[in-house]
């Protein structure tokens, strides 16, 4: 009996996806900034992040949303690649056509927070024009929020089970069932809560605005 669970226990382990860690995501972050000789209130004043935050962040001690991950990338000119661990490629093999990356169901990188399971998918792609995540919805009412996400660009969801509300700071809702899917303006502030028992799970891409922006690796 204990060797079976055991048995079960490194199961478990095994198929767990590989996570992100915090402290290490925030030490990218801290090279980033000090690579572009920037103090923290510097890059505070940029990407309109408080000093506290940035600073908490950099130690691994909170999880950032991707709204403050997307501002933290511009003002820092990196991709989200970078931040999460990926080199990105030289000018010579950028040129060459895009590779197909596989990911297969439960080996995308988590990065965790409060209310969202963030599920990164193409996370061995870099150079990307969307992010594309696969993400679980643990909040449940906009309370949960010390305020609405808004970062530039488009944004597209698809409700793969459960159910969703979308909710934003200009008062429209959109409830969503599986299969439904709405496509918006990521710059209005805006939040995703369940409204089913279990957590919501969504199919998310997110596209920056500013494509052309110039991106350096860490």
């Amino acid at each position: 009996m204990a060797k079976a669970v055991v048995a079960t226990a490194e199961k478990v382990k095994r198929d767990a996806p590989p996570a992100l860690d915090h402290k290490t995501v925030g030490a990218r972050i801290r090279e980033a900034r000090k690579a572009r000789g920037l103090t923290l209130m510097e890059l505070s004043g940029r990407s309109g992040i408080a000093v506290s935050t940035i600073s908490k962040a950099e130690r691994g001690d909170i999880a950032l949303t991707y709204d403050k991950f997307a501002a933290l990338a511009h003002s820092l000119q990196l991709e989200f690649d970078a931040i999460f661990g990926r080199t990105r490629l030289s000018a010579s093999t950028a040129a060459r056509p895009m590779r197909p990356s596989f990911t297969a169901s439960g080996e995308q990188v988590i990065y965790d927070t409060p209310n969202y399971e963030y599920g990164m998918l193409a996370n061995d792609l870099t150079g990307k024009r969307m992010v594309p995540m696969r993400a679980h919805i643990r909040a449940r009412d906009v309370s949960d929020f010390p305020e609405y996400i808004r970062h530039a660009g488009e944004e597209f969801v698809f409700l793969l089970g459960g159910s969703l509300e979308l909710r934003f700071e200009d008062g429209k809702v959109f409830r969503l069932e599986p299969g439904d899917s709405l496509y918006f303006d990521s710059a209005v502030g805006h939040v995703y809560v369940t409204t089913s028992e279990d957590d919501a799970e969504v199919l998310v891409c997110c596209v920056d605005a500013d494509a052309s922006r110039p991106v350096d690796a860490i």
